[in-house]
């Protein structure tokens, strides 16, 4: 992992908040702004990158026996989903699970990566609190819906990233309202993630609110920003604009790696 410059972690504590469709467009965001992004699929019970990247082939392997990441979308993506049978459940115990990650990690072959962003599965288990020890993490983004019962979770994310001593980014806050013309319906409660944020004092990266072409979208294979034309991608180029900001901020008074050219 010497040649990435920083580990981006995307957690929830929580499953059904959005968290892998987050994490992919983020990534093609990053990769829109000349940044070299990797993405890794840490969710090995059910991973759901393949099928956001449309991505169904099993990865070829280096002379030096690594395995190469596919490059789609402009970013480089590797998934357990990508090495076994879609329809095949993984029935692990934890120790086995975090085998296979580490192993995951060591044998492919990133190259020079600016960003590593790796989806964590739900929970605050074995795989997280494994990448926390063994990697050196340049921040976490926790990903949330507005209504309690999300956030309950969500704070044991943000609990345990600060317990293991890793530096959380920010708060997005997704499926935040869902728009009728220029009306706004806050059908998961208003603001969750928002004043969740002020009261944790971290920072908020921004709100996405329900959009269909997101479902579409990530369904076909081809995520939403990868249509610059499309409102979603407006959306996430915000978010991630914060994210640099407050990455950088960060990386003033801790030893967050990012660099800017």
């Amino acid at each position: 992992m010497r040649n990435i410059k920083n580990i981006i972690v995307v957690g929830s504590g929580k499953g059904g908040v959005g968290k892998s469709t987050v994490s992919t467009n983020l990534a093609i965001c990053l990769s829109q702004k000349k940044f070299k992004v990797g993405l890794l699929d840490a969710d090995i019970y059910g991973p759901s990158i393949p099928k956001m990247l449309k991505i169904n082939e099993k990865p070829k392997i280096s002379k030096e026996k690594k395995i190469l990441p596919f490059e789609k979308y402009g970013i480089r993506s590797m998934s357990i989903g990508n090495l076994i049978d879609e329809e095949k459940p993984i029935i692990w115990r934890g120790a086995m699970v975090v085998r296979a990650l580490n192993q995951m990690l060591t044998d492919i072959a990133w190259g020079e990566l600016d960003f590593l962003i790796i989806d964590l599965p739900p929970g605050t288990g074995d795989i997280q609190l494994s990448l926390s020890q063994s990697l050196s993490i340049s921040g976490a983004v926790v990903v949330t819906t507005p209504q309690d019962i999300s956030l309950i979770d969500v704070r044991k994310a943000i609990n345990m990233f600060k317990r293991v001593n890793v530096e959380i980014t920010g708060i997005i806050e997704n499926m935040s309202f869902l728009k009728q013309g220029n009306k706004k319906i806050y059908i998961f409660g208003k603001d969750g993630g928002l004043n969740e944020s002020k009261k944790q004092k971290i920072p908020f990266l921004g709100q996405i609110p329900i959009l269909p072409e997101i479902t579409t979208h990530s369904d076909l294979g081809k995520p939403v920003a990868t249509d610059k034309k499309s409102e979603s991608f407006l959306v996430y180029d915000k978010v991630i604009n914060n994210f640099l900001k407050y990455l950088k901020k960060d990386s003033k008074s801790n030893n967050t790696k990012i660099t800017f050219e």
